[in-house]
């Protein structure tokens, strides 16, 4: 975006999504959990567990996923400024886990908890999409399609702004399940919101990768791309958490 005037201070589009993202996120949350008044007492440790092994998740999980190689040549990689490569599948993992140590610390139920905390993070997705839409990141596959953007600071080819349908899908996806929510979530068990959000969210991604460009060279040889491969599992763990929830629904009726 700009240079902090006197300093050698950038800032980038990219990181303001993300902190938009976060900011926004954390403002929804706090509604939803005062409404539902529930586990309100912790919530600020339930943020800091949320970011921090948010942050750390997709971190490691770009070098775990894309430059394994890298990480083992050089390990201090991962705290090493300026912090290139991030996987959101490593986020999402990260988030699962410092969620599930801050249950177990609270006493809080977990699927209750991270029903809600899925809702929230689609908004986060959105706007951390349309940052790499402006630092030119995470850039479509050449194309002729009309809306083509060409990425000035990539090459002259149109490609497809693949960042921008992740960040308009998720935005509404994001106002349809805060909408359903508000609606029926208080008649749902808990683990299916989170059932539902994995499915459909992890589907898409699966289907928009195909129009991305690969981010490690080694995806060439595969038949699937390492994000279609990572986003797999977060599907048929949405659609199990759904049946799960549902026959159990249906044992106790």
């Amino acid at each position: 975006m700009f240079r902090i005037p006197g300093t050698s201070v950038l800032l980038s589009w990219y990181g303001l999504m993300w902190a938009l993202g976060l900011v926004i996120s954390r403002q929804v949350g706090l509604y939803i959990f005062l409404k539902e008044d529930r586990y309100t007492v912790n919530l600020p440790n339930l943020f800091l567990m949320i970011v921090i092994p948010a942050i750390v998740g997709a971190r490691l999980g770009h070098f775990l996923f894309y430059d394994l190689h890298v990480l083992i040549r050089d390990p201090l990689v991962i705290i090493r400024p300026p912090f290139h490569g991030l996987s959101s599948h490593g986020g999402v993992l990260g988030i699962l886990i410092g969620v599930y140590i801050w249950c177990r610390r609270n006493h809080a139920e977990y699927l209750f908890v991270i029903d809600r905390l899925a809702l929230v993070a689609i908004s986060a997705g959105a706007c951390i999409r349309f940052g790499n839409l402006m630092n030119s990141e995470i850039v479509g596959v050449p194309t002729d399609v009309p809306w083509a953007f060409i990425f000035a600071r990539v090459d002259q080819l149109p490609r497809h702004p693949a960042q921008l349908y992740e960040c308009i899908f998720y935005t509404v996806f994001f106002l349809s399940m805060l909408y359903m929510w508000y609606m029926y979530a208080r008649d749902w068990r808990s683990g299916v919101m989170l059932g539902m959000i994995l499915t459909v969210l992890w589907t898409f991604r699966f289907v928009v990768e195909s129009f991305k460009e690969n981010q490690s060279a080694f995806e060439s040889d595969l038949s699937l791309n390492m994000g279609q491969i990572l986003s797999i599992p977060y599907i048929l763990t949405g659609v199990a958490l759904i049946l799960l929830r549902k026959s159990i629904t249906e044992i106790k009726t």
